[in-house]
Protein backbone atom coordinates (compact mmCIF):
# COMPACT_ATOMS: atom_id res chain seq x y z
CA UNK A 1 0.00 0.00 0.00
CA UNK A 2 2.82 2.18 0.59
CA UNK A 3 3.71 1.83 -2.97
CA UNK A 4 0.28 2.96 -3.96
CA UNK A 5 0.47 5.88 -1.64
CA UNK A 6 3.80 6.90 -3.10
CA UNK A 7 2.43 6.48 -6.58
CA UNK A 8 -0.58 8.49 -5.73
CA UNK A 9 1.58 11.19 -4.15
CA UNK A 10 3.87 11.28 -7.16
CA UNK A 11 0.83 11.39 -9.37
CA UNK A 12 -0.65 14.21 -7.33
CA UNK A 13 2.64 16.12 -7.42
CA UNK A 14 2.97 15.52 -11.12
CA UNK A 15 -0.62 16.65 -11.67
CA UNK A 16 0.01 19.71 -9.51
CA UNK A 17 3.18 20.44 -11.42
CA UNK A 18 1.43 20.00 -14.75
CA UNK A 19 -1.45 22.16 -13.57
CA UNK A 20 0.99 24.87 -12.52
CA UNK A 21 2.71 24.69 -15.89
CA UNK A 22 -0.59 24.83 -17.72
CA UNK A 23 -1.72 27.73 -15.53
CA UNK A 24 1.53 29.56 -16.20
CA UNK A 25 1.22 28.89 -19.93
CA UNK A 26 -2.36 30.12 -19.91
CA UNK A 27 -1.30 33.25 -18.02
CA UNK A 28 1.56 33.80 -20.46
CA UNK A 29 -0.78 33.34 -23.40
CA UNK A 30 -3.29 35.73 -21.82
CA UNK A 31 -0.51 38.27 -21.23
CA UNK A 32 0.63 37.86 -24.84
CA UNK A 33 -2.98 38.17 -26.01
CA UNK A 34 -3.37 41.29 -23.85
CA UNK A 35 -0.15 42.70 -25.35
CA UNK A 36 -1.37 41.93 -28.87
CA UNK A 37 -4.73 43.48 -28.03
CA UNK A 38 -2.99 46.59 -26.60
CA UNK A 39 -0.83 46.93 -29.73
CA UNK A 40 -3.85 46.45 -31.99
CA UNK A 41 -5.87 49.02 -30.06
CA UNK A 42 -2.96 51.47 -30.16
CA UNK A 43 -2.62 50.93 -33.91
CA UNK A 44 -6.35 51.55 -34.31
CA UNK A 45 -6.10 54.74 -32.23
CA UNK A 46 -3.13 55.90 -34.32
CA UNK A 47 -5.07 55.24 -37.53
CA UNK A 48 -8.05 57.17 -36.17
CA UNK A 49 -5.77 60.04 -35.04
CA UNK A 50 -4.12 60.12 -38.47
CA UNK A 51 -7.55 60.20 -40.14
CA UNK A 52 -8.65 63.04 -37.84
CA UNK A 53 -5.49 65.04 -38.61
CA UNK A 54 -5.96 64.41 -42.33
CA UNK A 55 -9.58 65.54 -42.18
CA UNK A 56 -8.66 68.61 -40.12
CA UNK A 57 -6.03 69.63 -42.68
CA UNK A 58 -8.58 69.14 -45.47
CA UNK A 59 -11.11 71.29 -43.57
CA UNK A 60 -8.50 74.02 -43.00
CA UNK A 61 -7.54 73.95 -46.69
CA UNK A 62 -11.22 74.19 -47.67
CA UNK A 63 -11.78 77.09 -45.25
CA UNK A 64 -8.73 78.91 -46.64
CA UNK A 65 -9.95 78.33 -50.20
CA UNK A 66 -13.42 79.57 -49.23
CA UNK A 67 -12.02 82.72 -47.60
CA UNK A 68 -9.87 83.47 -50.66
CA UNK A 69 -12.82 82.94 -52.96
CA UNK A 70 -14.97 85.21 -50.80
CA UNK A 71 -12.28 87.94 -50.86
CA UNK A 72 -11.94 87.64 -54.63
CA UNK A 73 -15.71 87.91 -55.03
CA UNK A 74 -15.82 91.01 -52.79
CA UNK A 75 -13.05 92.60 -54.86
CA UNK A 76 -14.89 91.71 -58.06
CA UNK A 77 -18.12 93.31 -56.78
CA UNK A 78 -16.22 96.46 -55.70
CA UNK A 79 -14.40 96.73 -59.06
CA UNK A 80 -17.55 96.26 -61.11
CA UNK A 81 -19.37 98.84 -58.98
CA UNK A 82 -16.53 101.33 -59.52
CA UNK A 83 -16.55 100.59 -63.26
CA UNK A 84 -20.30 101.16 -63.43
CA UNK A 85 -19.97 104.47 -61.61
CA UNK A 86 -17.10 105.53 -63.87
CA UNK A 87 -18.99 104.53 -66.99
CA UNK A 88 -22.05 106.41 -65.74
CA UNK A 89 -20.05 109.56 -65.07
CA UNK A 90 -18.02 109.52 -68.26
CA UNK A 91 -20.79 108.32 -70.57
CA UNK A 92 -22.01 111.91 -70.77
CA UNK A 93 -18.51 113.34 -71.36
CA UNK A 94 -18.97 113.72 -75.12
CA UNK A 95 -22.23 115.65 -74.70
CA UNK A 96 -20.70 117.82 -71.98
CA UNK A 97 -17.67 118.68 -74.12
CA UNK A 98 -20.10 119.82 -76.82
CA UNK A 99 -22.04 122.00 -74.35
CA UNK A 100 -18.99 123.79 -72.90
CA UNK A 101 -18.51 126.00 -75.99
CA UNK A 102 -22.21 126.93 -75.73
CA UNK A 103 -21.57 128.12 -72.17
CA UNK A 104 -18.56 130.11 -73.42
CA UNK A 105 -20.69 131.78 -76.09
CA UNK A 106 -23.45 132.60 -73.60
CA UNK A 107 -20.86 134.22 -71.31
CA UNK A 108 -19.58 136.29 -74.26
CA UNK A 109 -23.13 137.32 -75.10
CA UNK A 110 -23.77 138.37 -71.51
CA UNK A 111 -20.51 140.33 -71.39
CA UNK A 112 -21.32 142.07 -74.71
CA UNK A 113 -24.77 143.22 -73.61
CA UNK A 114 -24.58 146.88 -72.50
CA UNK A 115 -27.87 147.01 -70.59
CA UNK A 116 -27.97 144.48 -67.76
CA UNK A 117 -31.60 145.36 -66.99
CA UNK A 118 -32.85 144.49 -70.47
CA UNK A 119 -35.26 141.56 -70.76
CA UNK A 120 -33.06 139.85 -73.38
CA UNK A 121 -30.08 139.93 -71.01
CA UNK A 122 -32.17 138.53 -68.15
CA UNK A 123 -33.50 135.73 -70.38
CA UNK A 124 -30.04 134.72 -71.63
CA UNK A 125 -28.69 134.91 -68.06
CA UNK A 126 -31.52 132.64 -66.85
CA UNK A 127 -30.79 130.06 -69.58
CA UNK A 128 -27.05 130.31 -68.85
CA UNK A 129 -27.58 129.64 -65.12
CA UNK A 130 -29.96 126.78 -65.87
CA UNK A 131 -27.44 125.17 -68.23
CA UNK A 132 -24.61 125.49 -65.68
CA UNK A 133 -26.83 124.04 -62.93
CA UNK A 134 -27.68 121.06 -65.18
CA UNK A 135 -24.01 120.40 -65.82
CA UNK A 136 -23.23 120.62 -62.09
CA UNK A 137 -25.86 117.90 -61.49
CA UNK A 138 -23.84 115.62 -63.80
CA UNK A 139 -20.60 116.30 -61.90
CA UNK A 140 -19.10 119.08 -64.03
CA UNK A 141 -17.05 121.62 -62.08
CA UNK A 142 -15.36 124.79 -63.19
CA UNK A 143 -11.62 124.79 -62.46
CA UNK A 144 -10.76 127.78 -60.29
CA UNK A 145 -7.59 129.41 -61.58
CA UNK A 146 -7.45 133.17 -60.92
CA UNK A 147 -4.57 134.00 -58.52
CA UNK A 148 -3.87 130.29 -57.96
CA UNK A 149 -0.52 128.55 -58.31
CA UNK A 150 0.05 127.27 -61.83
CA UNK A 151 -0.73 123.54 -62.02
CA UNK A 152 0.10 121.90 -65.38
CA UNK A 153 -2.44 119.15 -64.62
CA UNK A 154 -5.38 121.55 -64.79
CA UNK A 155 -3.98 124.71 -66.41
CA UNK A 156 -2.65 125.38 -69.89
CA UNK A 157 -0.24 128.35 -69.94
CA UNK A 158 -0.40 130.22 -73.26
CA UNK A 159 1.30 133.42 -72.09
CA UNK A 160 3.88 134.47 -69.54
CA UNK A 161 4.47 137.90 -68.17
CA UNK A 162 6.74 139.34 -65.52
CA UNK A 163 4.61 141.40 -63.14
CA UNK A 164 6.02 143.41 -60.22
CA UNK A 165 4.73 142.28 -56.81
CA UNK A 166 3.45 138.91 -58.09
CA UNK A 167 5.22 135.65 -57.30
CA UNK A 168 6.43 133.53 -60.21
CA UNK A 169 4.13 130.70 -61.40
CA UNK A 170 0.93 132.46 -60.33
CA UNK A 171 -2.06 132.65 -62.64
CA UNK A 172 -2.60 136.33 -63.40
CA UNK A 173 -5.33 136.06 -66.06
CA UNK A 174 -7.86 133.44 -67.14
CA UNK A 175 -8.24 133.46 -70.91
CA UNK A 176 -10.67 130.51 -71.15
CA UNK A 177 -12.40 128.64 -68.33
CA UNK A 178 -11.53 125.02 -67.71
CA UNK A 179 -13.84 122.24 -66.57
CA UNK A 180 -13.49 118.82 -65.01
CA UNK A 181 -15.90 115.93 -64.82
CA UNK A 182 -15.45 114.28 -61.45
CA UNK A 183 -11.68 113.98 -61.20
CA UNK A 184 -10.99 114.03 -64.95
CA UNK A 185 -10.06 117.31 -66.62
CA UNK A 186 -12.17 117.60 -69.77
CA UNK A 187 -10.83 121.03 -70.70
CA UNK A 188 -7.85 122.69 -69.00
CA UNK A 189 -8.05 126.36 -68.06
CA UNK A 190 -6.19 128.53 -70.53
CA UNK A 191 -4.17 131.01 -68.46
CA UNK A 192 -1.53 133.75 -68.44
CA UNK A 193 1.19 133.03 -65.86
CA UNK A 194 3.63 135.29 -64.06
CA UNK A 195 7.33 134.56 -64.43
Amino acid sequence: MENKDVQSEVKNETNASVEEQVTEEVKTEQTEDDNVTDINSKLEEKKVDDQIKDLQSKVEASEDKYKRLQAEYSNYIRRTQQEKETIGVFANEKIITELIPVIDNMERALDACPDKEEALYKGVDLVYKQLKDSLVKFGVEEIEAQDADFDPNVHMAVMQESIDGVEPNKVVMVLQKGYKLGTKVIRPTMVKVSC
